[in-house]
């Protein structure tokens, strides 16, 4: 069994390692041009050529949650495309989403403003029934985050193409279900896979269906989000602000609006890391399965190419 990893930023060696260790049968190399041909490549953001000269590859590891990246290349004909279904992520994105959430409603930006200006102040508690949370995207990331949310007290709120059910969680699903979704959100929580669907689809049109005072927080994609449709609410009133993880192109320009919004807070791309070791684990654990027999199209995490998740 031959396995190339090809991860661009990422260095090779710790992850080469790693693979080594936890499938000895395998040979396992980082790629170069000109590599033998493999079964599995472990993949993030790889050139095309690679691609090209692999095209006997079974499966194709990506070691992230987002695909969109990958499914716009020209994939291997036979390759199945697997994501991380978890692998240390969701827990992450839990915490950053949730002290997100709560540094919104309980106004800590309004106290370290106060505080650097020499103020000792106080404001009135606010009620959480009047927050209701809706996280739009309930995928494995989108689940966690929504049932940690529910240990809070929010009022939660759920979103899915498709219907789900999640205790504690008031669901809502596909084209007809978005608009109540958004009607009933105050604060909303975007973890959706972006696609042509889904591209774009922050904007002023469903943004401004969110209830008054609603505070947006997007964890995602930067493409989802319409950047000046968002900083025109907020500056209309509609919006009390941001936290955004994720932007159409990363770095953020050093001149984007972003930077300087005093109701916006940025941070880069780093709501939920792939962390190495369990990534790893998950990604040998299922190259053992399909070595054993079990089928590529059963495996937790193979993306449906025409959903784009």
């Amino acid at each position: 069994m031959n396995l190339l990893f090809c991860c661009v930023g990422a260095k090779p060696e710790p992850w080469v390692a790693g693979l080594r260790a936890e499938l000895p049968e395998a040979n396992v190399q980082d790629w170069t041009p000109g590599a033998l041909p493999a079964d599995y490549g472990v993949v993030w953001a790889p050139p095309q050529q690679f691609l090209d000269e692999q095209p006997q590859l079974k499966a194709l590891f990506n070691i992230g949650a987002g695909v969109d990246a990958l499914l716009k290349l020209r994939l291997p004909p036979a390759a199945s495309v697997v994501r991380l279904d978890d692998a240390g992520m969701s827990v992450q994105m839990a915490e950053y989403v949730s002290h997100a959430v709560i540094r919104h409603f309980r106004e800590f930006d309004g106290y370290e403003a106060d505080i650097r200006s020499g103020k000792w102040s106080y404001r009135k508690p606010l009620m959480r029934a009047n927050f209701p949370v809706g996280i739009m995207g309930l995928g494995v990331l989108g689940e966690r985050v929504a049932r940690t949310l529910t240990q809070f007290d929010f009022p939660v709120k759920g979103w899915s193409r498709s219907p789900k059910t999640i205790e504690g969680v008031q669901c809502f699903s596909g084209e007809a279900g978005m608009a109540d979704f958004l009607a009933a959100s105050r604060v909303l929580v975007c973890l959706l896979p972006l696609t042509p669907e889904t591209t774009n689809i922050m904007n002023r049109e469903t943004l401004s269906k969110l209830q008054p005072g609603a505070y947006v927080i997007n964890v995602a994609r930067g493409a989802h989000l319409v950047d000046e449709d968002l900083i025109a609410l907020i500056d209309g009133g509609h919006i009390a602000g941001a936290t955004l993880d994720v932007f159409r192109n990363e770095p953020l320009s050093t001149d984007h609006a972003f930077w300087k919004h005093p109701k916006i807070n940025i941070t880069p791309h780093t709501s939920a890391r792939t962390l190495r070791e369990e990534t790893i684990a998950q990604i040998a654990g299922k190259i053992r399965a399909v070595e054993g027999g079990t089928p590529i199209t059963s495996l937790a995490g193979v993306v449906d190419p025409n959903r784009g998740y």
